[in-house]
C-alpha cells in the first residue's frame, strides 16, 4: 500500500531551498557591484599631439642669497697706562739775598735778537725796485744818447733786442753785467758797455733796507 505524500512538508523543504537560494543569488549581485567598474566614454587624448610648452609654464622662483654678514668690529684694546710716579723729593731753594719791604726789584728787559743778513744775497723781486735817475725813461734817452751802432751790425742790416742782465749794489752802482740773449755783431758788446758805464741808481729796498737786486732790461737796435 502506497503512502501518501504529505504536502506541507514538501512546501517546508521548498521554501528552504529557495530561501539558500536567494542568499546566495544575493551575495553574488553585491560582489558583482563591488567588482564592476565603469569607464567614461570620452574622446583618447594623446599625450604626444599636446603643443604645451611645459618649460614656459614652470615658473622657477628666483634664487635669494643671504646678504653677507657685517664685519666684524674690533673693539679698541684698552691699555693701562700706570700714573706718573711723584717724586717726593725736598728741593732746598738758597737765595742768599735779603729782602726786605723797601727792596726794589728791577723790572727785566728782554731784547729781540736782530735778525742777521745774509751776505751777498741777491733778490730778484723786492718790495721797492731800483731805479735809474729819473726813471727808466730816462734810462732809454741815456742810452741812446751814449749808444754807438756797431759799424759791422750798420753793414750787415742786424736790428733786434738785446737783454742784457745786471746787478744793483746796496750802494746803487752796476755789477756782474752779462748778456742774456743778443743778436750778434757787436751789438751785445755795446750794449753792456753802456749799462756798465751809467750813473748810479736809486738801490732797491726790502724792509726798509737797502739790498743787491738782479734786473734784466731789453736793449732795442734799429737802424734809422
Amino acid at each position: 500500500m502506497e503512502s501518501k505524500k504529505n504536502p506541507q512538508s514538501d512546501i517546508s523543504r521548498k521554501s528552504g531551498l529557495f530561501f539558500n537560494l536567494g542568499l546566495v543569488i544575493s551575495l553574488a549581485l553585491v560582489l558583482f557591484a563591488f567588482e564592476y567598474k565603469s569607464y567614461d566614454d570620452g574622446s583618447l587624448m594623446e599625450l604626444a599631439a599636446v603643443n604645451d610648452d611645459f618649460e614656459e609654464m614652470t615658473e622657477i622662483p628666483p634664487t635669494e642669497q643671504p646678504p653677507p654678514p657685517p664685519p666684524k668690529i674690533q673693539q679698541p684694546e684698552i691699555i693701562e697706562v700706570p700714573d706718573e710716579e711723584e717724586i717726593e723729593e725736598d728741593i732746598e731753594v738758597d737765595l742768599d739775598i735779603d729782602i726786605t719791604d723797601e727792596t726794589v726789584i728791577e723790572e727785566a728787559i728782554f731784547e729781540e735778537p736782530e735778525e742777521e743778513e745774509v751776505a751777498d744775497e741777491i733778490f730778484n723781486i723786492v718790495e721797492t725796485q731800483p731805479e735809474f735817475p729819473g726813471g727808466i725813461g730816462a734810462f732809454y734817452k741815456y742810452f741812446q744818447k751814449k749808444m754807438k751802432y756797431p759799424s759791422q751790425a750798420r753793414r750787415m742790416g742786424v736790428e733786434g733786442k738785446v737783454f742784457v742782465q745786471f746787478v744793483v749794489d746796496k750802494s746803487g752802482n752796476i755789477s756782474e753785467v752779462k748778456v742774456i740773449r743778443g743778436v750778434g755783431a757787436g751789438c751785445d758788446e755795446e750794449a753792456a758797455r753802456v749799462i756798465k758805464n751809467s750813473p748810479k741808481w736809486s738801490p732797491g729796498k726790502q724792509r726798509g733796507k737797502a739790498v743787491k737786486v738782479r734786473m734784466i732790461l731789453p736793449i732795442t737796435f734799429k737802424l734809422s
